[in-house]
């Protein structure tokens, strides 16, 4: 069994990481919609901007993730055992494609910072879900472990993806509307 206090940590930097991860992705799509203005509006939202993405990525979201990872870490070093269940190795998966998630957020963050813009802000909105579904997915595994009926699982992982891709669409309509009139 893992220290309480580690899993608590653990926990902590996990809703931290997570925090940063969300709110990284908003800032992203505020600054491709900042620099479709004009000036000076353009100039003024975009240098805030930038200043409030960096000290969210080096602040809160990079140590966090590396927090989590040294805690999650410890804690599977001092019960290995965990590595053979099914639900962890599902899970860990799941965790290295936040970290993939993190790092690609990390490129973006790095041309954004340099005004390359690459995306729309639609399509950031799309892969700002990214981080929600795997959110999703690892508390589903964590809480529910070996009882998952993965038919039932898939299935509602699907549902939540579609429901998730429809909000965006029907948030994108009702905004051009708002903005037509």
């Amino acid at each position: 069994m893992a220290d309480p206090y580690i899993k608590a940590l653990h926990i902590i930097f996990i809703v931290t990481w997570f925090a940063g991860l969300f709110y990284i992705v908003r800032l992203f799509i505020y600054q491709v919609e900042a620099s479709e203005k004009p000036e000076p509006h353009k100039s003024i939202l975009g240098a805030q901007l930038k200043i409030m993405s960096n000290r969210l990525w080096f602040i809160i979201t990079w140590p966090s993730a590396v927090l989590t990872l040294i805690l999650g870490s410890w804690m599977i070093i001092s019960n290995p055992s965990m590595l053979s269940l099914p639900f962890m190795q599902i899970k860990l998966s799941f965790v290295l494609l936040l970290y993939g998630y993190h790092f690609a957020c990390h490129k973006l963050y790095k041309q954004l910072q340099n005004d390359i813009v690459k995306y729309t802000s639609t399509q950031l909105r799309i892969f700002n879900e990214i981080a929600t579904i795997i959110l999703i997915a690892v508390v589903f595994l964590i809480v529910l472990k070996n009882e998952l009926n993965w038919i039932k699982g898939t299935f509602g992982f699907m549902l939540v993806t579609i429901l998730l891709m429809l909000g965006i669409k029907v948030y994108k309509r009702i905004r051009n509307q708002k903005e037509e009139n």
